[in-house]
């Protein structure tokens, strides 16, 4: 009796899948690369969760033909370069289609290679550094500006509307940190201002107090801090005040955080910085907030460039019908439409445009201040 009972069970199991068709769900996997760890990962976690609400909106709206699934891998970078190597060795054994990140420069080249070596598309929503998109690799897509946009609208901004004669520079020597410094150094220099100082700290410092006794003797019309993070900008920032510099602190997009504003308290009022132009009263923007405020709190620097990004990237493999490299690239080429952050349109080399203004912090709030154009904001 219990031999004819096996049998009968064996038996349904074949039958099942003639009967009902395949159980097996088809996943389409794309991966992200941030800082998760260290001193970087709020930023990290917000470019994570920015994609995670793109899968989300995705899903919810028909997701693609052929996939049962959308998932993210998330890969931790620290954004230290042989981490984010492995992490898209990783995500290349993962079989992952395309990429997220990542945030720091100095990330994102080495790695962008990696998965280049494998022709699996990545779209940065955080690396500003010009060599991302410079060096011709076709499957290599940018969502935010670019460096050498960033630094001439700092210094026209530095010029025009503070009528900065001089300037002191200081910057972590990161990649990103580092070839902004410079640039904007370059930008002041041709419009005349003068530059009294450009010195550098390092990573993980929380002391500054050396550099800034040296800042605070030059006295120069602007302090200007490129550093990789908001963490040590507004610990530079709490301690520059506390210190009694006087000159004018500037800084750029890497603390458009609101954390920068909690680490800094008092001393981030009237602090300036460069970050690209967001249009808050689009449907686009509003949708936005009411599905991510809810879940994950304010929206920080990258949540919505990586909202962006994945957004692109699912749109093109829904369009190509297809998860070839060639064939997303493609799609993603003739994409021109409204998202979250920015209008999108990608240009030949991969970058999609920049359109930086100055924001003050103002009642600890972000408040745009000025763009190239026009001059103060009304």
């Amino acid at each position: 009796m219990r031999k004819r009972v096996l049998l009968l069970m064996a038996m349904g199991l074949i039958l099942v899948p003639f009967l009902f068709g395949s159980v097996s769900a088809k996943t389409l996997k794309i991966g992200s690369m941030s800082p998760l760890t260290g001193p970087y990962a709020s930023d990290g976690t917000d470019i994570k969760n920015g994609a995670l609400t793109a899968i989300e909106v995705f899903e919810e709206a028909g997701g693609i033909p052929g996939y049962d699934k959308i998932e993210l891998f998330p890969q931790d970078t620290a954004c230290d370069p042989r981490q984010a190597v492995a992490a898209a060795n990783k995500l290349i054994n993962l079989e992952v289609v395309g990429v997220i990140g990542a945030y720091c420069s100095s990330s994102t080249i080495p790695s962008s290679e990696t998965l280049d070596e494998e022709s699996i598309p990545m779209i940065t929503p955080a690396s500003t550094n010009e060599k991302v998109t410079d060096r011709g690799l076709p499957y290599m897509f940018r969502m935010c500006g670019r460096d050498d946009d960033q630094a001439p609208a700092a210094a026209k901004f530095m010029k025009e509307s503070l009528g900065a004669k001089t300037i002191f520079i200081v910057d972590d020597k990161t990649t990103y940190s580092q070839g902004l410094a410079d640039g904007v150094e370059k930008a002041s220099k041709a419009l005349g201002i003068k530059i009294l100082g450009h010195e550098h700290v390092n990573q993980g410092d929380k002391d500054f107090s050396a550099i800034l006794t040296m800042g605070k003797q030059k006295n120069a019309d602007v302090f200007y801090m490129s550093l990789q993070g908001f963490s040590p900008a507004a610990m530079m920032t709490l301690q520059a005040k506390r210190l009694g510099m006087k000159s004018q602190i500037v800084t750029q997009d890497a603390c458009f955080q609101p954390k920068f504003m909690e680490v800094a308290k008092d001393a981030a009022e009237g602090v300036y910085l460069t970050y690209g132009f967001t249009d808050p009263t689009t449907p686009e923007y509003k949708a936005f907030e009411k599905r991510y405020v809810p879940k994950y709190g304010k929206i920080a620097a990258y949540a919505t460039y990586a909202y962006d990004a994945t957004t692109s990237l699912l749109k093109a493999i829904k369009a190509a019908g297809s998860t070839k490299p060639d064939k997303i690239k493609a799609e993603l080429m003739k994409q021109d439409y409204q998202g979250v952050a920015k209008h999108i349109k990608f240009r030949a080399n991969g970058d999609s445009g920049s359109s930086y203004i100055a924001f003050k912090v103002t009642n600890g709030q972000f408040v745009p201040y000025w763009e190239p154009v026009n001059g103060l904001i009304k």
